[in-house]
């Protein structure tokens, strides 16, 4: 892949490092935005505890969350490498992680996705110049055949059981903090775990039958709630409503919905993954959350399922509205607040260096989903020599 910069090991290369990373993470999400919220609205609606259950429509949930957005996250990042053939090789690659883990493999797509683009890239470079005329064609289906099948077996075999493994090392982790009364502390986990759509197997594998052995012996359960609390994901949601890049700005408010009164906090972990500083911002509001439901004696008799402020209410005991009431609205304010400093309070509506894809013309082939593969050859996507070195392609004014 190619760089617009040489990285110096100064706190500004740094910094430009990290900026960098959030842009390519930007692109494979930011595209698919409409998709997941596509999702949000299918599970708000028709799951079991929705508001217009149906049988029917619910069984369209479990597809699109497996396989339909990590494969379309897989494309994008792969299309973002190089061109359309890494969008397909991208998506083949990625239905191996989805094959080889059961929790939601949106990490993986991304690990997967460009990795196998770049791959094919590298193939590509070596055969170009090796192939004779009238061959091409089948020479470029065969090799991204193989690549996409070598990579989707890789997936498979590689990058779906680390997955699972890490899913199972945070809910031990979590587990521990709970059983050593360092509840606040265990928002270190639980948030960045979500964020990478691990929030289920923490909540219902760890955190409930905890909860409910607790519910059993004291009546309520503060465990119920250190995952589920709406209030962080509320708070990063308004600050990007206010402050976010100007181009995010209109989708967040169909997200606050299906995220607070519909319960489904997925749809704000796409938010996070395009900058992944804001989540010292969920972190904060979790912990703080759980601070307050800690000092208030706050607690739910059953898990809340959706997440939604309706389902909150509907399984606290009686009496006990004011401090879980408290503990959420604790939890947006600070989420808000940290999340707002960390976007710089909307100065210019985006950051230097995390423009979204498109809106400068200094962007890069990796950081523009919406290029096509005649955009993106190899003399346009690489970088020429000069005397002094190597640098990149620069646009003609």
């Amino acid at each position: 892949m190619t760089t617009d910069y040489t990285p110096a090991v100064t706190g500004t290369g740094v910094r430009a490092s990290i900026q960098r990373f959030g842009g390519y993470l930007a692109g494979m999400i930011m595209p698919n935005i409409g998709a997941f919220i596509a999702w949000g609205l299918i599970t708000a609606l028709f799951i079991p505890t929705g508001w217009l259950p149906n049988k029917d429509f619910a069984l369209l949930v479990e597809p699109i969350i497996k396989t339909l957005l990590p494969i379309l996250i897989g494309y994008t990042g792969g299309r973002m490498v190089h061109g359309q053939r890494g969008a397909v090789v991208g998506a083949v690659a990625t239905m191996g992680v989805v094959v080889g883990a059961d929790v939601p493999m949106f990490l993986g797509a991304m690990i997967v996705g460009p990795l196998a683009a770049f791959v094919l890239k590298l193939v590509d470079g070596f055969t170009a110049e090796r192939t004779k005329a009238g061959f091409e064609m089948l020479v470029d289906n065969f090799t991204a055949g193989i690549v996409g099948g070598a990579m989707a077996l890789a997936g498979v075999r590689v990058i779906g059981p680390v997955v699972e493994t890490v899913t199972d090392v945070a809910g031990d982790a979590v587990g521990w903090l709970v059983g050593n009364n360092l509840l606040p502390l265990a928002s270190i986990l639980i948030e960045p775990a979500k964020v990478l759509f691990l929030n289920n197997a923490i909540n219902h594998g760890v955190l409930g039958p905890l909860g409910v052995a607790q519910a059993v012996q004291d009546g309520k359960s503060i465990l119920f709630m250190l995952e589920s609390n709406p209030g962080p994901g509320l708070g990063l949601l308004l600050a990007y409503m206010f402050f976010g890049p100007r181009l995010l700005r209109p989708s967040t408010p169909a997200a606050v919905i299906i995220h607070f009164f519909g319960g489904i906090h997925e749809i704000y972990f796409p938010y996070v993954l395009m900058k992944p500083r804001l989540i010292l911002a969920v972190i904060a509001g979790g912990a703080t959350g759980i601070l307050v439901f800690i000092m208030t004696g706050a607690g739910l008799v059953a898990t809340p399922s959706p997440g939604s402020i309706f389902a909150y209410l509907a399984v606290t005991p009686r009496g006990g509205w004011v401090g879980v009431l408290a503990g959420i609205l604790a939890a947006t304010v600070v989420s808000f607040v940290v999340a707002s400093a960390l976007l710089g309070f909307g100065r210019g509506g985006k950051d230097e260096g995390e423009e979204p894809p498109g809106e400068t013309s200094g962007e890069t082939p990796e950081e523009t989903p919406g290029r096509t593969s005649e955009e993106t050859p190899e003399e346009t996507s690489g970088e020429t020599r000069t005397e002094s070195g190597t640098t990149p392609v620069a646009k003609e004014a």
